[in-house]
């Protein structure tokens, strides 16, 4: 609770950002580079709202096309063809497939939804000129970029061969790439990272929450303690994505920029669903002419999305009829494969950030952002609201807003953040060659298969984990081998652990995979404890909540705990 009680100490800035997703806590590394007096907060954990139910991916947006999106489309794959090379370590390309069922289908129609952004009386499906067309746009973005080939189109004979579990129905395939971000909340932890790592000037706190306003600056609360203090800045940033109007409610600055849409996906265990991917995301129209995906992912397969409307006042949850939804769109395209219930392991939902669309579509509502500025009412100072905003942008879209905030206070730009490595993807062996020299240089301490493990989740940011460990015995946890006793001493000193849930989800994949047992959950919690200064009570309400938030929100069942666990 340390960066909690010296916002108490100090509680005044030069910009105070509310909401720690990827676009909050990249404009607070973008201004902490300049040298700018920033605090970041967040009501909860870092990246646990709506950047936390992504699809992890880094993408172009190549059906933004069919928007007229062409700027954003433009930004996105400049901005995904920088994040391979500056993030290497967490954004990798990744092949997608789309299968194509019909040729000329969806040509008379296309015009429709691209002029009024409206579905006509009678889904008709995208065909395969129509996405040939968006192919060739598509690429023409990527001129300049290098980092990922060409579009490729084949036939039903080719395509089943590579991929014979595909529905035999289909007519062509499609195969362009993207990028894979397959560790997003530890990417939003390097950008925080990056940020704190400028100097004092940069503070972060999770668990504060923006309650209200004075005159003496916003009304922030301790959500852990309760206690409330005053914060004064000279701009205030809100960035809580989805909840913005409500943000900007509490601050006593009504708005009704927000109209987010609720976004579901489960995590399957099925190996031959995996198998039948090929390596590849399968990315393609439902039925109801909903853009979905099929996507393996840490040993497992990401079934994804919706995008139905959604009350902020309410918790977004994944429904059994998405559930049925998906397992549908899965039986459209490998009709042989059966998915059931039994194989989920993990289940999220969040709330896109979008903006206020009334009537329009949830598919066509704008993915792009604006930057909404008025006086703060009742002292001086300047509120900005961020409306929209992606993960694929969220550099761009962090130097844009961070310009107008250094307008605001009358300072210049001195680092540019473009081509600038994140974390630890600073010198990232991009060889084979190379990875094979770090990890024989790191290995002396934990073993070369050790630190290619590491290497792998943490960047070259492993060598700091390495040294760590290094300096006492460390050994595998009993549970789940893949991590240490060490490593997750680590997380909890260094990484702003709060709660208990932090680390299951953030700090580690292990919930993800649908590696959270009760055993596990309670060695964690003996590991944790003593590190942060946890009561017996606390320890106990730790392990209380983790359990019933992993339930409630991701649909783990936790069986009865182990004998050696509950003495």
């Amino acid at each position: 609770m340390q960066a909690q009680a010296a916002l108490v100490l100090n509680p005044r800035a030069q910009v105070l950002v509310i909401g720690a997703g990827i676009n909050g806590i990249a404009t607070f590394r973008d201004l902490a580079l300049q040298g700018v007096d920033v605090v970041i907060v967040d009501r909860g954990d870092f990246v646990s709202g709506a950047s936390a139910a992504s699809s992890h991916m880094i993408h172009g947006g190549v059906r933004y096309l069919e928007n007229g999106e062409f700027r954003l489309v433009k930004e996105s794959v400049e901005e995904r063809n920088s994040l391979i090379k500056i993030a290497p370590h967490y954004v990798k390309p990744l092949q997608t497939t789309i299968p194509i069922f019909s040729t000329f289908s969806g040509v008379m129609s296309a015009p429709l939804r691209f002029l009024t952004h409206k579905q006509g009386a009678k889904h008709v499906e995208r065909g395969a000129l129509l996405i040939k067309i968006g192919m060739m746009l598509y690429d023409s973005f990527s001129r300049d970029g290098g980092s990922v080939p060409r579009h490729e189109f084949v036939g039903r004979k080719k395509a089943l061969s590579v991929m014979p579990k595909l529905n035999p129905g289909l007519k062509y395939t499609a195969t362009y790439y993207d990028a894979a971000m397959h560790d997003p909340e530890r990417l939003a932890l390097d950008v925080l990272r990056d940020g704190l790592d400028a100097g004092p000037h940069a503070r972060a706190a999770n668990y504060i929450e923006a309650v209200g306003s004075d005159e003496n600056g916003v009304r922030l609360r301790n959500v852990i303690t309760g206690e409330e203090f005053s914060f004064a800045s000279e701009v205030v940033v809100n960035t809580s994505g989805p909840w913005t109007d409500l943000t900007n409610g509490a601050l006593g600055q009504a708005s009704t920029f927000m109209g987010g849409t609720k976004g579901s996906h489960i995590v399957v265990d099925n190996p031959e669903l995996l198998a039948a991917t090929g390596g590849r995301e399968i990315f393609f129209e439902h039925s109801d002419g909903r853009i979905v995906l099929i996507y393996p992912l840490k040993g497992r397969v990401l079934i994804g999305t919706t995008d139905l409307e959604h009350d902020m006042s309410q918790p977004a949850r994944c429904t059994e009829p998405e559930i049925d939804y998906f397992f549908d769109l899965v039986s459209h395209v490998f009709p042989t494969i059966t998915v059931d219930r039994s194989d989920i392991v993990f289940r999220f939902a969040g709330v896109r950030p979008l903006p206020r669309h009334d009537d329009e579509q949830p598919g066509f509502v704008s993915r792009d952002y604006r930057i909404e500025s008025r006086p703060l009412g009742n002292r001086p100072g300047t509120l900005l609201s961020l409306v929209g905003g992606k993960w694929t942008t969220f550099r761009a879209l962090a130097e844009n807003l961070s310009g107008q905030i250094l307008t605001i206070l009358g300072a210049e730009r001195t680092v540019s953040t473009e081509g600038l490595a994140i974390g630890g993807g600073r010198g990232f062996p991009a060889t084979d060659a190379a990875h094979q020299v770090w990890v024989t240089a790191h290995g002396d301490e934990v073993g070369t298969t050790r630190a290619a493990q590491l290497l792998a989740r943490y960047g070259t940011r492993a060598a700091d984990v390495i040294d760590f460990l290094s300096l006492e015995p460390d050994a595998p946890l009993v549970n789940n081998t893949g991590y240490s006793r060490r490593e997750i001493e680590y997380l909890a000193t260094t990484e702003s652990v709060v709660r208990l849930i932090d680390v299951l989800l953030r700090r580690t994949s292990i919930a993800f995979v649908g590696a959270a047992t009760a055993d596990l959950v309670d060695e964690l919690a003996d590991i944790v404890a003593p590190v942060l200064g946890w009561s017996a009570e606390r320890r106990a309400q730790e392990v209380e909540l983790a359990e019933h938030l992993l339930h409630d929100l991701h649909g783990i069942e936790f069986a009865t705990r182990s004998v050696a666990a509950s003495a």
